[in-house]
């Protein structure tokens, strides 16, 4: 797959811009840690994505937002080998996401939309199990480390099912660090959080990025995500009606929600 190109387009008369994916400097590609091209996904007859194309960089904090049923998570379950797109293609981390899901999957760390821990391991079972699929070297350290950072050692010997909707997002989310990938796709990640652990979980993807990760996250809660993203797409009825630079997306308005809430069309 060639370099693809980002894009900041807005339907109904909005600019258009392109900028391709490499330095001013040195005139060479930048690494692209997503590629999408052409990704569409059909349910049936009903279409969730249509025409999809944008690329993320290496060490980027990217957000991409879109009201229910847009056809975010379904393009999350694609880039992580989850769901098979009907056509187009993608790559992350160079990898082809349907020629080899696993792979994709062993190199991310994924924090989905609902919070899933199997309900009859415990909190430290759980963990250990995600240290031993993926193969962490010094599993039971960083073990330590999650449970600490979530205050999770009370509950290390409860069962899953036992545990409150916030501590399951929490333990989720110290899935997701615990091999610390080089890109994260965060489904909703401050979800049934409280505003502590909300800002734990931003300083930490501050630091994250800052330190070369690459993050793609969707959420509702746009006032979190403007603090944190450096580009974003929005997307609506399966398709991106804005793609860029975060300033470029929210324009004149004064905040990204007001932004949003104008591009999908919910106030004149």
């Amino acid at each position: 797959m060639e370099p693809i190109q980002h894009e900041l387009s807005r339907e109904s008369g909005h600019e258009n811009r392109t900028a391709t994916l490499y330095t001013e400097a040195h005139h060479r590609p930048v690494v692209a840690a997503i590629e999408v091209r052409g990704l569409t996904k059909f349910y049936g007859s009903r279409p969730a994505l249509r025409d999809v194309s944008l690329a993320v960089e290496e060490g980027e904090f990217f957000g991409l937002f879109g009201p229910n049923g847009a056809g975010k998570t379904t393009f999350v379950k694609i880039l992580t080998g989850q769901l098979v797109p009907t056509q187009g293609a993608a790559r992350v981390l160079g990898v082809d996401v349907v020629a080899d899901p696993m792979a994709v999957k062993a190199a991310v760390g994924i924090v989905p939309e609902v919070e899933s821990p199997p309900s009859y391991l415990t909190s430290y079972e759980y963990l250990y199990f995600v240290s031993r699929v993926r193969k962490v070297p010094d599993g039971e350290a960083r073990i330590a480390r999650w449970l600490d950072f979530f205050d999770l050692e009370d509950v290390r010997r409860t069962i899953c099912k036992d545990l409150s909707k916030g501590t399951r997002q929490k333990l989720m989310l110290a899935a997701a660090f615990l091999h610390a990938p080089k890109l994260l796709f965060l489904d909703e990640p401050f979800i049934n959080l409280d505003p502590i652990y909300q800002r734990r979980v931003k300083d930490y993807l501050v630091e994250y990025v800052a330190g070369g990760g690459t993050a793609f996250m969707c959420s509702h809660l746009l006032e979190i995500a403007e603090k944190l993203c450096d580009q974003v797409a929005i997307l609506n009825e399966g398709r991106v009606i804005a793609r860029g630079a975060l300033a470029d997306v929210r324009g004149p308005e004064k905040d990204l929600e007001s932004a949003f809430l104008k591009l999908v069309g919910d106030r004149p």
